[in-house]
């Protein structure tokens, strides 16, 4: 299983728009990815309300990770997202 822990670029955390372009990317990626509080329940990156429940912070880590092929490059461009902290879900997410 791949693995990627980051820190939430995002200053009000995972909530509304931030959540939104995650899960938009997550859902791009084209394979299952989940999310989690570090030491947390992972849940589904793709579904808006359980990456709205994380209520991940700014600047907490989270975990992202996920067992299937291609996994690492998806893995990646979430991770830069996250940690950047992006206003806009980029073209090569």
């Amino acid at each position: 299983m791949a693995e990627r822990r980051v820190n939430v670029g995002w200053a009000e955390g995972l909530h509304a728009r931030p959540a939104s372009i995650f899960v938009r990317a997550a859902t791009a990626s084209g394979v299952p990815v989940t999310i989690a509080k570090a030491d947390g329940t992972p849940v589904n990156a793709a579904s808006m309300l359980a990456v709205l429940g994380l209520g991940a912070q700014g600047g907490e880590e989270i975990v992202l990770s996920s067992a299937a092929e291609g996994a690492d490059v998806a893995l990646d461009r979430l991770a830069k997202l996250v940690a950047d902290g992006l206003d806009e879900l980029p073209e090569t997410v």
